[in-house]
């Protein structure tokens, strides 16, 4: 596995040298480019000053209090809908309308209703976070075998135990696979939020660092949430491996 890892970063790796001879051959002069080695002493120098650090709080905070409101939102969803068929099609007109909506379109309507700061950017994130569990917990719900819900009907579980002790151990394994996915969402529409009007977090320090042309540090930013992003796959994968076995990862993209 590690050396598997390696091989990946021999690409980046050229690329990074090729990059960083080219911008020292032509002395760059540009308010978007900067050279590598200018990129991580500018991330240096943030790291230095606390700036990134307080930024990358802001960020963490909204992207997991909106991932933890959208998540139990859509598992709560997506396990009723999943185990009640006329509810399903009850609301199937209703799901198809909204989850097509962009959650940075709803931006205007959050800024109204709860102005800048935590709050609006947590909803916005929830809301993306919201469709990707609820359509995947509904899924992994109704691909439980048949037999274990007629044993809980034999057994005369009540409902409430029949979801605890049939049905989430058994849809457990894609149900964090959603929870995946939407994690990996709710990084990119925090940061999305914070670039497009609030002023908080790592979006926010990519547009100072632009407006003060610093495209080194601009970049560095860039850098940093991508850094921020692979850690926290590999966290998320690492867990599911832990908690599922590998036969949890046959064919899983990562």
């Amino acid at each position: 596995m590690k050396s598997k890892r390696l091989k990946a970063l021999i690409l980046p790796g050229v690329l990074l040298i090729v990059l960083e001879v080219w911008a020292q051959s032509v002395q760059i002069h540009s308010d978007a480019l900067a050279a590598p080695s200018a990129i991580v002493i500018a991330l240096f120098g943030a790291f230095a000053d606390g700036s990134i650090l307080t930024a990358t709080r802001d960020t963490l905070v909204s992207a997991f209090a909106g991932l933890a409101l959208g998540g139990a939102l859509g598992l709560a969803f997506g396990i009723a809908l999943g185990l009640i068929k006329q509810l399903d099609r009850l609301m199937e007109v209703t799901i198809e309308s909204l989850r097509p909506i962009p959650s940075i379109a709803l931006l205007p309507i959050a800024l109204i209703a709860l102005g800048f700061g935590y709050r609006m950017e947590i909803v916005i994130v929830a809301f993306a976070c919201l469709w990707p569990i609820l359509i995947l917990s509904r899924a992994a719900v109704r691909s439980i075998e048949p037999r274990l819900i007629e044993v809980s009907r034999a057994l005369r579980l009540s409902p409430r135990d029949r979801v605890r002790k049939i049905v989430i151990p058994a849809a457990l394994p894609r149900i964090f696979l959603a929870f995946r996915l939407a994690a990996g969402i709710a990084l990119i529409v925090a940061v999305t939020v914070e670039i497009a009007i609030n002023p908080l977090g790592l979006g926010a320090g990519i547009m100072i660092a632009q407006q003060a042309l610093r495209p080194d540090l601009m970049l560095a930013y860039l850098l940093w949430i991508g850094i921020i992003g692979y850690a926290l796959n590999i966290g998320l994968l690492a867990a599911q491996r832990h908690l599922f076995g590998p036969a949890a990862m046959v064919g899983d993209a990562r």
